[in-house]
């Protein structure tokens, strides 16, 4: 393939590439990775990831943007490719990895991993889902696809996560891109030269705006993710052409949306050689960014016995980056509920479920008792809680004494046994309701049984059921 000439004038106004082959290298990494490859804590997160996605993801499928994106496919048509989970609909395999991929973080209760500031599944799997099931792909090939974009995802996001989270990009959005290029290549079975092509055809389509949080945008990031890099491995495949340097090129990606191209960083092994090692899953139902101050504040009421009354003031000590990310003053909606530090601290104190949807409603931002307790709450970004995952919680009680409490949130499970049972619990709490208590218990087998199916339609047949609150 060739590389298109670089013009005088864009010499002129961008600096100079620094790391030749940044691209290739994470491409030629992606493509060789083999279900050998991979050791079993690795591929039991990877069914964690699968679980946790199906549950989050049938729960959002009530949600009304999905309803309306599942609306918009039925008018367009389609080939009926894939499913669209809980609405009954088969539909093109683009279409199903964009509304699954909304669904699946439209009440942000999904996995994050800090090296790539981001939610990987929800970019990674509507696509490889949709793909799997349109190609007759193994539940092995699927697994090991969802690795080789996992791990894609976060090495790209350590030369440039930070920075493009710091300029307001979306990173599910922008990275999510371009980790759902190389697990969907992956499933293609695309070389490293091809594979390299479909991060550049992702490079190009990269976008999503951190404005967006609190709103039906910030979702939709999550299912055009999934989608463009779905599209992208495609149109590689097919041959379509594209720069193989998109990353570290001058006026490509990272010359554009922020970081620095560094081979050494990219490639450099995390602690126990895996990203997917780090993957830290939600169990409060909002923003990820609030969960370090949930726990300090629900530490605080449980050893103290607090009440609302006995609560004078309260201190939220957080990073700098909670601000334009989880610190909405006074939410409106229930959706903005999940992006405010000083609600979710409320609620905690108050003693009310952070972990149940019903607490996120729109009715319930305005309960009597949070909402009073909310402005009694402040927020500190201090330089002694960096990142999003380390917050400190002071509260002054009514009779003179202050109480004080750390998290931090960005320490994965060191028990993966009782990360699964944790999960499973969390799983039938979102989809027992949805689908009921047996079909959800056949889900949790099918699932576990992952490596063993020779195609995916039979998950695809339980995931068509329709929801019980999607009766379209």
């Amino acid at each position: 393939m060739t590389t298109p000439a670089t013009t005088a004038s864009d010499v002129a106004t961008a600096p100079a590439a620094t790391v030749p082959g940044l691209t290739r290298a994470l491409a030629a990494r992606s493509a060789a990775l083999h279900h050998a490859d991979l050791p079993p804590a690795v591929r039991l997160l990877a069914r964690q990831c699968l679980l946790d996605w199906i549950g989050v993801a049938l729960a959002g499928a009530c949600e009304p943007l999905v309803h309306m994106l599942a609306e918009e496919a039925r008018e367009q048509g389609g080939h009926a490719q894939a499913t669209v989970i809980g609405h009954a609909l088969a539909t093109s395999s683009r279409q199903a990895a964009l509304i699954n991929g909304a669904a699946s973080h439209a009440l942000d209760y999904d996995d994050v991993n800090m090296a790539c500031t981001g939610h990987p599944s929800v970019a990674l799997i509507p696509a490889l889902l949709a793909l799997a099931e349109t190609r007759g792909a193994s539940g092995r090939d699927f697994l090991t696809a969802f690795v080789a974009g996992y791990e894609t995802m976060c090495r790209i996001g350590r030369t440039s996560g930070d920075a493009q989270y710091a300029r307001g990009f979306h990173t599910t959005a922008t990275l999510g891109t371009l980790g759902s290029a190389a697990a969907c290549a992956h499933l293609l079975g695309l070389d490293a030269e091809d594979t390299a092509t479909a991060l550049g055809i992702a490079s190009t389509m990269a976008a999503g705006l951190k404005c967006m949080f609190g709103i039906m945008c910030k979702p939709l990031h999550a299912g055009r993710a999934s989608a463009d890099g779905l599209h992208a491995a495609l149109l590689a495949a097919r041959g379509f052409t594209s720069r193989p340097d998109a990353l570290e090129c001058p006026q490509g990606l990272i010359a554009t949306h922020g970081g620095t191209p560094s081979l050494d960083i990219a490639l450099a092994a995390p602690a126990g050689g895996w990203h997917l090692l780090h993957n830290l899953f939600k169990f409060h139902a909002a923003c990820y960014g609030t969960h370090a101050a949930i726990e300090a504040a629900r530490q605080l009421r449980a050893q103290h016995q607090l009440t609302p009354a006995d609560i004078a003031h309260v201190q939220v000590r957080v990073g700098a980056s909670s601000e334009g990310v989880c610190n909405i003053p006074e939410p409106r909606t229930g959706l903005e509920a999940k992006f405010s530090l000083r609600h979710t601290v409320a609620m905690a104190l108050a003693g009310v479920d952070t972990a149940g949807l019903d607490a996120y409603t729109d009715e319930s931002v305005g309960q009597p008792e949070v909402a009073a307790l909310r402005q009694r709450i402040t927020v500190e970004l201090v330089p002694e809680c960096p990142g999003l995952t380390l917050s400190e919680v002071i509260v002054h009680t009514a009779s003179g004494t202050t109480l004080r409490q750390q998290h931090d949130s960005g320490r994965p499970a060191s028990d993966l046994q009782a990360q699964q049972q944790r999960l499973e619990e969390k799983f039938h709490r979102l989809v027992d309701p949805v689908l009921g208590a047996a079909q959800s218990a056949r889900l949790v087998t099918l699932v576990a049984q992952l490596e063993d199916l020779s195609d995916l339609s039979p998950l695809a047949g339980m995931l068509a059921t329709p929801a019980s609150c999607c009766a379209d």
